[in-house]
């Protein structure tokens, strides 16, 4: 919590502006889900070839029908989904870049005592 100059009352911290990149990551996640929605949209719109569970056609009947509109969805759904995986690999990136915890498997393990020699099996004796 920080106090406004002037006023005595204390008030929500501020986001830090020393990171820039947390603030692009979060612009790239708003344009993600975005691409991500439209990308779903856009493949429903999409006419079905039937055969998925018997279900043949459009349930809309004559929308969207005929050569111009197929090729038009199937160039929005080929733009969409490569802004869908630039997107995933610039997330992915940002997301290496802001890693702070060191990975396990970058560490040694200590040296431990050996294990103790097994004792011999014991032998029966006779009576």
């Amino acid at each position: 919590m920080y106090t406004r100059p002037g006023m005595g009352r204390a008030c929500f911290s501020r986001p830090s502006l020393k990171d820039p990149l947390s603030h692009m990551e979060t612009v790239v996640i708003v344009i993600h889900l975005i691409l991500a929605i439209a990308l779903v949209a856009t493949v429903l719109l999409q006419r079905s070839e039937g055969g998925a569970l018997g279900i043949g056609g459009s349930p809309m009947g004559g929308f969207m029908t005929g050569r111009g509109a197929a090729n038009l969805l199937t160039r929005v759904t080929a733009i969409l989904a490569a802004g869908f995986f630039a997107t995933s690999i610039v997330l992915t990136i940002v997301a290496r870049n802001t890693v702070t915890a060191p990975s396990i498997l970058d560490s040694t393990p200590a040296a431990e005592k050996p294990a103790p020699a097994p004792l011999p099996p014991a032998v029966p004796s006779s009576q």
